[in-house]
């Protein structure tokens, strides 16, 4: 009893402070709760991703994506598409590698993951226009979405991430998106349960933490995911990109010590 009231405790903080990052963030939570859950939950590297792909398939993220939204951001339904095919496809080909491969695979693929992302948001250069946006004519062709979405999926089965960052840098820095939009569509993807074949497969190995610890999570996840996005939508693009920053070499730094120990 005591137990269980100790992991539900604790994956209700596992689940705020992912759910605000994430909602600050624009992303699916995926990587906080790879972090936490190793951290304040004691979970090894397998079991922590199970645990943040499966508390990811309820709609989380639905106060934050209603937050961007009332704030005048718009995620055009072709784009969500290609993107969601190529979630799919990446995501049952990650979860299948992940399972095997060791811990150290694991923990230095996601230093390698974040490093990269990383490079690219230091590399962007900041535009006075607003780039491709929802409204304009200038429309991103369907590859450069598909494969964004194969990278995603295949980061969220293989890393147990959600996959969100990818969107996020893909469409940010690489599409010229405005942030503040690539954010609301990666948010988008803790919604919509893309990530179902590649939790499935953890699931079934038994590659998760117990029931309490879970139920915590998406109850602090619901309430963190909403306050995030209150606080994104009154910051500025240039705070969120280097908020971003700061926090996936946060998130490296600790994985490579990890990976080390």
């Amino acid at each position: 009893m005591v137990s269980g009231i100790h992991d539900l405790l604790a994956g209700t903080g596992v689940g705020l402070v992912s759910g605000l990052t994430s909602g600050f963030m624009g992303t699916s939570p995926g990587g906080g709760l790879v972090i936490f859950s190793v951290l304040l939950l004691g979970a090894e590297q397998h079991i922590a991703q199970g645990t943040s792909l499966i508390t990811q398939v309820p709609p989380t993220g639905l106060a934050g994506v209603r937050r961007y939204w009332q704030s005048g951001n718009r995620s055009p339904l072709p784009w969500i598409m290609w993107i969601g095919i190529g979630f799919l496809v990446g995501g049952a080909g990650g979860g299948y590698a992940a399972a095997a491969v060791s811990d150290a695979v694991l923990q230095w693929t996601y230093v390698a993951y974040l490093v990269a992302l990383i490079a690219l948001l230091i590399l962007r250069r900041e535009r006075k226009d607003s780039g491709v946006g929802a409204d304009n004519r200038d429309q991103p062709p369907w590859l450069p979405l598909l494969l964004i979405g194969v990278l995603a999926g295949f980061s969220s089965g293989f890393m147990g991430i959600g996959g969100g960052l990818a969107i996020t840098v893909g469409l940010a820095a690489g599409l010229r998106v405005p942030q503040h939009q690539a954010q609301l569509i990666s948010l988008i993807f803790s919604v919509i349960p893309t990530n179902i074949p590649a939790a499935w497969i953890y699931w079934s190995k038994g590659l998760i933490v117990g029931w309490p610890a879970i139920i915590g999570i998406i109850a602090g996840l619901w309430v963190g995911t909403d306050l995030g996005a209150r606080m994104a939508n009154g910051v500025g693009r240039a705070v969120l990109r280097r908020s971003m920053i700061a926090l996936v070499a946060l998130m490296a730094l600790y994985m490579s010590y990890k990976a080390l120990s």
